[in-house]
Order: structure tokens, then sequence, then C-alpha cells
């Protein structure tokens, strides 16, 4: 039945794919992946790719966006104001750097659970406008790079992806501790600025 639906979604291009990604993002995968599908519309129609992965971006910011909000108003009177233990430490870590585990999932088509984070990120009150443009700058590198693999390639996209699989994973993993990282750096770093403030 979904992979029914999907189909016909995908045969509407642009449009399908707005609604197939609003549906992915609110939880719910589609068949075959939306990676797939953008090289699919690329594939098919190479005057529409681009559009096509706009209306994916569009469709993920939405779904996410309703999810993101729907968790933040069902869940969080489940989450107690004063947290203890391992619940604050994760609660702090969170809160400095949730929005890049958020990133490296919604950027890279391997199989980490976007979901709970966005879920997590809601409870735990990111902002929305922060949480968005990270959606949207992961979401926008994904959706238009599968588009250009599927105007340069054509069928053989998929090959590529599936062949590369372990270099993506091995990307992901690079990509996520450089900016972890770079983020630890720079909070040392004002926390050097703001003692040397304090003593003078």
């Amino acid at each position: 039945m979904l992979a029914k639906l999907t189909a016909a979604l995908v045969a509407y291009g642009p449009l399908g794919m707005l609604l197939l990604a609003f549906i992915d993002s609110t939880g719910i995968p589609v068949a075959t992946g939306m990676d797939a599908l953008v090289i699919l519309v690329a594939v098919k129609s190479p005057a529409r790719a681009y559009f096509a992965a706009f209306m994916g971006v569009l469709g993920s910011l939405i779904g996410n966006a309703l999810l993101f909000m729907a968790a933040r108003k069902g869940l969080s009177r489940f989450v107690k104001a004063p947290q203890q233990g391992s619940k604050q430490r994760f609660r702090d870590w969170f809160q400095r750097y949730g929005l890049l585990t958020i990133f490296i999932p919604a950027l890279l088509p391997i199989p980490l659970p976007l979901k709970v984070f966005v879920i997590s990120a809601a409870v735990l009150r990111t902002p929305l406008r922060s949480f968005l443009l990270v959606i949207a700058l992961a979401r926008s590198l994904r959706y238009f790079s599968d588009a250009y693999l599927g105007v340069k390639l054509g069928q053989e996209s998929a090959h590529f992806l599936r062949a590369h699989t372990w270099y993506l994973i091995g990307g992901a993993v690079a990509l996520f501790a450089a900016l972890y990282l770079m983020l630890m750096l720079n909070e040392r770093r004002r926390g050097r600025v703001g003692t040397g403030r304090a003593l003078q």
C-alpha cells in the first residue's frame, strides 16, 4: 500500500515530492527512501530536478516543524523542571551540541535516528528558528546533491550511492568529530576570554 502511494506521488513530480518529504519527516518512512526518489525524478525529468529537490526540502521543513511542535506540546509535560544526575547532564549536553547531532543525520542518508533527536530538541526547548535553520541547511545540501547526481549520472546514481555507502558513513563520523571539536575549542576560547575579563 505504501509503495503504491509512493509511486503515485512520484508521478506528480515536484508536488509529489513535497508530500512525500512531509510524510517522511513526520515519522512515516516512504518506500525506497527520499534520496532515491529525488534521484528518480531527476533522472526522468532533469529540467524539474532542482525544483523537486526544493520541494523535498520544503516538505521536510514542514514535517519536521510539525513533529517538533507536537513533541514540545505533548511531551514537555512529562519533563520535570529540576533534573539531576544523568538526565541533567544529557540536557546540558544537548543544549550545547544537540543541533550538531540533528545536522548529521539530516544531511547524510545513513540510518541515524533523526526523529529521536527532533523530539529531544523540542522537549529540551531548543529554539524553533535554530532548529529549522539546521534542518533547512542539511536537507538542502542533501537533496540538491541527489538532484545533481540524478542529472549528471542518470541511472547510475543509485549504484553510485550504494557503492559509496561506507564512505558516506565514514564522512559522517569525521564531519561530526570535526564540528564537535570546533565547538569544544570555541567554547574553551570563550571561557578563557570570560575568565580574563573577570580578572581585569
